[in-house]
């Protein structure tokens, strides 16, 4: 499947490169660098790039390009969801993924991934797996193996390896049994100069954190599960019950983990939750120009809006700008010709506002259309699509968990550390079956006993 995997950073560079089957040439990755001069962005460079011997698969992340290298016929989405979790379990070992990063703990990174991948198939692709094989790295691990001269290799198999259940470790325990869930949706939309929306899409995914005793069995379900197109499962969830019931029906893996992945089409009704009105204008003869935007909330629903950024790609003619934000600092380009201003919070009372004058190349005509404005924002507990979790009751003899910030689930099977109260109510139940078994026997004795 998968024969190479290169590395490659911003300016080019190949910084690491690790091979299964046989040696790739780093000359194959030529074809990749080609594809990234035609780019205009990296974002653009084509995921997937044929060559006469092999196929180049790559994604782009953390300002890091991994390029996968494939021989044979292979669903190129299958090794596209494969880089991505190599990425995501670098994040989970080592908090961030950077080139420094890796190249400082170049020796685990090389480990992880010949666990990840066995002859070029995906073997062990869970977190809570691999850190059994692999542990993460720490500073007292690090002087430890250095004094000893031990690795972080694992002494044995991980239990769950040879399970039904490969994503779950056996023999979980914790004090505190809790499940956390977090839907976290984003918007692709267009919107004309009018604020019209031409197209809009969600793509949304729900990222479960579970620390929850033994082997639970969750269920979860929907308000309004319709909505919801293009799904994709973790391996946990059985798919036929979501096929006949649209209902979640899973053994979550221990720790943090994507529990689905979805799609709302533009099919459904999607409400943008900002507005922006600008006034961008180019005289004809003049080397002057005027710049004015303005952002406020629409259908919030109450919610505060974070984190806004709006960027903008000037036209070429755009020698400087000088403007005067009345909220927030933005910074022109005059290289790349791009403008950002980071916003921050929207509040309704003074809505943020950007304006001032361009200066224009004298003897360039005028730009035959304005430059589109890019606007990114947060929303915390607010989901667009209208999605919800349905509430499920938690019977008091199961194990309890806090669900706090998106849904209720249920367990099944009998606890294996319950709390103190059940633990307390069960105790003083034997007690009084015991009492009452001991008072029918002595009664019963005394009848049969001859006057």
């Amino acid at each position: 499947m998968i024969h190479s995997l290169f590395l490659i950073n911003a300016a080019g560079d190949i910084f690491l490169e690790k091979h299964w089957k046989s040696a790739v040439s780093r000359s194959v990755c030529d074809y990749f660098f080609e594809a990234q001069e035609r780019a205009s962005e990296a974002e653009n460079v084509p995921p997937v790039i044929a060559t006469p011997h092999h196929c180049l698969l790559s994604v782009y992340r953390h300002k890091i390009f991994f390029v996968a290298v494939i021989q044979s016929e292979v669903p190129p989405l299958f090794v596209i969801e494969f880089l991505h979790r190599v990425v995501d379990t670098f994040q989970d070992y080592f908090g961030v993924c950077s080139e420094v990063m890796i190249k400082d703990n170049v020796v685990v990174v090389y480990e992880v991934l010949e666990e990840m991948l066995d002859n070029g198939f995906p073997l062990a692709t869970e977190s809570n797996i691999l850190k059994e094989l692999i542990k993460p790295p720490t500073i007292l691990r690090t002087v430890v193996n250095t004094i000893t001269g031990s690795t972080n290799v694992g002494d044995q198999l991980p239990t769950g390896q040879l399970s039904v259940v490969p994503w779950r470790r056996t023999g979980v325990k914790y004090t505190n049994n809790e499940a956390y869930f977090d839907v976290i949706e984003e918007i692709d939309a267009i919107i004309d100069k009018s604020g019209s929306t031409i197209t809009a899409e969600i793509q949304g995914v729900i990222d479960a954190c579970v620390k929850l005793t033994g082997m639970p069995d969750l269920t979860l379900s929907f308000m309004n599960p319709r909505l919801l197109d293009d799904v994709s499962f973790h391996p946990c969830v059985r798919f036929k019950r979501w096929e006949s019931e649209r209902i979640l029906s899973f053994i979550p893996p221990d720790g943090n983990f994507r529990l689905l992945s979805y799609h709302v089409s533009a099919q459904n009704l999607v409400a943008i939750p900002v507005y922006v009105k600008h006034n961008i204008s180019f005289r004809d003869s003049s080397s002057l120009g005027r710049f004015e935007i303005t952002v406020g909330p629409k259908q919030t629903m109450g919610k505060t809006i974070e984190g806004v950024m709006v960027t903008s790609q000037m036209p070429k003619g755009v020698l400087n700008m000088s403007l005067t934000p009345s909220q927030g600092t933005h910074i022109f380009d005059p290289v790349t010709k791009l403008l950002s201003w980071d916003v921050g919070k929207i509040n309704p009372q003074k809505l943020p506002s950007l304006k001032g004058s361009m200066n224009l190349q004298a003897g360039t005509s005028k730009p035959d259309e304005n430059p589109t404005i890019n606007l990114q924002f947060k929303i915390q507990q607010l989901a667009i699509s209208g999605m919800s979790l349905r509430p499920q009751p938690i019977p008091q003899l199961m194990i309890p968990i806090r669900c706090i910030r998106s849904s209720f689930m249920q367990t099944r099977g009998p606890p294996e550390s319950p709390c103190r109260e059940v633990l307390v109510e069960w105790h003083l139940h034997l007690l009084q079956n015991l009492l009452m078994n001991v008072l029918v026997a002595h009664i019963r004795e005394n009848i049969r006993k001859p006057c």
